[in-house]
């Protein structure tokens, strides 16, 4: 998969993005010192959402539109104040795209409906994120293939036959450079429900890039996918959790975000492949290991005993598993004490 620049695969670092959401807190100000702080933290791409409250729901508050969940960070919301408290106005996506590219990052958003798409064409984004929300929402997944961009998926919430229709509405509408985000769509999600065991099922089982979109606390779930087999990783970001905002509590703050993108690398770094014995690297290190040597004089025709011959280090004598072999055994000349052991120093039995 490639984004501008950036190949996405197994032989390249983690793609790293940003999620900005509405951590704006509806202050253009505050969203590009969030793009500033992603670029400085060495993140790849910054993410933004398209919408607004008129183009998700409509204005009425009776149950079906009303956030009653006394666990949910937004209990005593409609949906429609909710999403207009969180959208990020349209006016503002092209600085805040500029922005990001002039310090080098990519910028990218989620439309949540077709009007987005169309409006996100005439910034020339360079590829689209399909939300966990609308993962079903056929049509719209049809219209953003048909741009010709790539598009990043989050899964959460789908089935496995959900998630078959969405890769096939991709794929028959011209669509081929995609991936798929694991995802947990709980606000913060619990470690115990990321299930990152997932990921590589869904690439074997949609021959395609994948990856996490994390919305745990920290980093470890992340860590945990890379090593898994992610190749994306995208987290909210805030400047500062005690900012407040629709999204802060369960976003990482600058510091956090700087730890996730060089910890993705060792993690990636890592993997490597299935090796045994040693490397490269660990080969000088061989001559500390313990061996067989003669730690004491001895004479032509002497036998070697627990007294005289002993394992230890470094590492150029003998193997340790010839120890017992050996003991019994007579030398075949004079050996000074500090000889590593080896078969010319051994007389040959008859």
């Amino acid at each position: 998969m490639i984004i501008g620049d950036h190949h996405i695969s197994k032989n390249h670092k983690p793609f790293i993005v940003a999620e900005m959401s509405g951590n704006h807190n509806q202050s253009l100000e505050r969203a590009l010192k969030i793009v500033e702080a992603a670029a400085k933290a060495g993140v790849q791409m910054l993410k933004l959402q398209t919408y607004t409250a008129d183009t998700l729901t409509i204005n009425v508050k009776n149950d079906d539109f009303f956030i009653g969940d006394p666990k949910s960070l937004w209990k005593g919301k409609s949906l429609y104040e909710l999403y207009k408290e969180a959208f990020t106005p349209w006016e503002w996506h092209e600085p805040i795209i500029k922005k990001a590219n002039e310090l080098g990052m990519l910028c990218f958003s989620s439309p949540f409906d077709e009007t987005a798409v169309d409006f996100l064409e005439k910034l020339n984004v360079p590829a689209y994120k399909i939300a966990s929300f609308e993962n079903t929402h056929l049509p719209l997944i049809k219209k953003v293939a048909k741009t010709g961009k790539p598009v990043i998926v989050s899964t959460g919430l789908a089935t496995k036959t959900e998630i078959e229709e969405t890769v096939e509405t991709l794929r028959s509408s011209g669509c081929n450079d995609f991936a798929l985000l694991k995802c947990t769509s709980a606000y913060p999600a619990s470690p115990e429900n990321s299930n990152v065991l997932t990921i590589p099922d869904l690439r074997k089982n949609f021959n395609c890039e994948v990856g996490l979109s994390d919305h745990t606390m920290g980093i470890g779930a992340a860590i945990a996918a890379i090593s898994h087999g992610a190749t994306i990783i995208e987290k909210h970001f805030t400047l500062d959790r005690n900012d407040g905002g629709v999204d802060s509590s369960f976003s990482i703050e600058p510091n956090e975000l700087k730890i996730l993108v060089s910890e993705s690398v060792r993690a990636w770094q890592a993997l490597g492949k299935v090796s045994y014995g040693p490397t490269d690297s660990e080969k000088e290190s061989i001559k500390f290991r313990r061996s067989i040597y003669i730690v004491k004089d001895m004479k032509s025709g002497d036998i070697l005993t627990k007294d005289n011959l002993r394992i230890i280090r470094p590492g150029r004598g003998l193997a340790a598993k010839y120890f017992d072999e050996l003991i019994g055994s007579r030398v075949n000349q004079s050996i000074k004490k500090g000889t590593a052991a080896n078969w010319d120093l051994i007389e040959k039995k008859k």
